[in-house]
C-alpha cells in the first residue's frame, strides 16, 4: 500500500469513526476542507498515521502553510517519510 493509498484509507477510518461523510472520489486536488472532515477529524487522522507511520510531519518538519489539498496533505508525509529514511 503506497502513501496515498495509506491517507485514504485512515482518511475513510476516522470518517466511519466520527460519523463523518467523505465526499467521493478524493482527488489528488480535492480541497481539504471540502472532503468532509472537521478539524476534529483532521486531528484523528493525524494522529492515527502517527501511530501507523511513525511520524508526525507536522511537528517535525519545518511546514509553514497548512496543505490546502489532498496532494499537498499525501506530499507532507511523503517528504516526512522520506526524511526518515522510509
Amino acid at each position: 500500500m503506497n502513501i496515498e493509498q495509506t491517507v485514504q484509507r485512515a482518511m475513510h477510518d476516522v470518517a466511519e469513526l466520527s460519523d463523518c461523510q467523505l465526499i467521493e472520489p478524493i482527488k489528488s486536488d480535492t480541497l481539504l476542507l471540502q472532503s468532509g472532515l472537521d478539524s476534529l477529524g483532521y486531528a484523528m487522522l493525524v494522529a492515527q498515521l502517527e501511530e501507523e507511520l511513525g511520524i508526525d510531519p507536522f511537528t517535525e518538519l519545518a511546514i509553514t502553510v497548512y496543505p490546502a489539498t489532498f496532494a499537498e496533505f499525501v506530499a507532507v508525509y511523503a517528504r516526512g517519510l522520506e526524511q526518515q529514511g522510509q
